[in-house]
């Protein structure tokens, strides 16, 4: 009982359950972070096509798994917006912003979020989703030695 099928193809329903695995698991990881002074942030899920398109060389693996919204209600979107199928591309961009100088670092930052991939045959459940939860840690540092801990 951990999950229910849902009914687009390798999407899934997770029960409480199986909810709570993930919490359990956000809960003990946010305490070992905590401890290097990583923080937790949260990015768009949506990623502009010129922005995806910028880090072509990082998302070239990924370009056959990205799910694009091209519509909102009966009208066209101007263009079209993929949903985040790894939030590279929208962070760094955000880090440059961010960083103007070694005063600013380092900057140690986690997410949990969702991310969606939608190119696969065979859906398996907590192993192969077309949607599934997702941490992931990004930091920029001013030398390697800092980043080294």
């Amino acid at each position: 009982e951990m999950i229910s099928y849902y009914d687009i193809s390798g999407c899934y329903i997770l029960r409480p359950w199986s909810y709570k695995i993930w919490e359990l698991i956000q809960e003990w990881f946010n305490v070992q972070i905590r401890k290097l002074d990583v923080e937790n942030a949260y990015f768009p899920l949506f990623v502009s096509q010129d922005r995806l398109e910028k880090e072509k060389d990082h998302v070239e693996g990924f370009a056959p798994e990205v799910a694009w919204v091209t519509k909102s209600g009966e009208d066209d979107l101007a263009a079209p917006i993929a949903i985040r199928p790894t939030s590279e591309t929208i962070m760094y961009p955000a880090f440059s912003d961010w960083i103007r100088s070694h005063r600013d670092l380092p900057l140690k930052l986690n997410q949990w979020s969702n991310v969606v991939r939608w190119e696969f045959k065979d859906p398996t459940p907590f192993l192969r989703t077309r949607e599934f939860l997702w941490q992931e840690g990004h930091t920029a540092h001013a030398s390697f030695d800092d980043a080294n801990v």
